[in-house]
């Protein structure tokens, strides 16, 4: 189950990246959305967890080029912003597994990216 971790922040997306690979998931980070896109292995990925505020192409943004582009992928967001223009309702509405508040509880991240693969362990 490979994850794909995209967040600015460094010491987060290492500690996300460390927390899930404790957990047995396979994970590997970025550090824009343009990254992301840009790997060779995007194709394998089985869930996606995004910050909303990204430099260059934003989360939401992603998760609406994905969207467009048909690939159904499913998405754990994360930010440290308050919700602003409702973007937690607008991401959910488009399928967001789960919107999380920075600094999340990393059980909570561990439940959602399991919902996203669909397992319960």
């Amino acid at each position: 189950m490979l994850v794909a971790i995209v967040d600015d922040e460094a010491a987060l997306r290492e500690a996300t990246e460390s927390l899930l690979k404790s957990a047995g998931f396979d994970a590997r980070s970025f550090g824009s959305a343009e990254d992301w896109l840009r790997s060779a292995r995007r194709d394998q990925f089985g869930c996606l967890v995004l910050d909303v505020t990204l430099p260059g192409m934003s989360g939401l943004e992603l998760q609406r080029h994905l969207a467009w582009s048909g690939c159904q992928l499913p998405i754990v967001f994360m930010t440290a912003n308050e919700d602003r223009d409702g973007q937690m309702a607008q991401a959910l509405r488009a399928n967001a597994v789960a919107y999380l508040q920075k600094p999340f509880c990393g059980e909570d991240l561990l439940s959602a990216v399991r919902s996203a693969f669909g397992t319960r362990t």
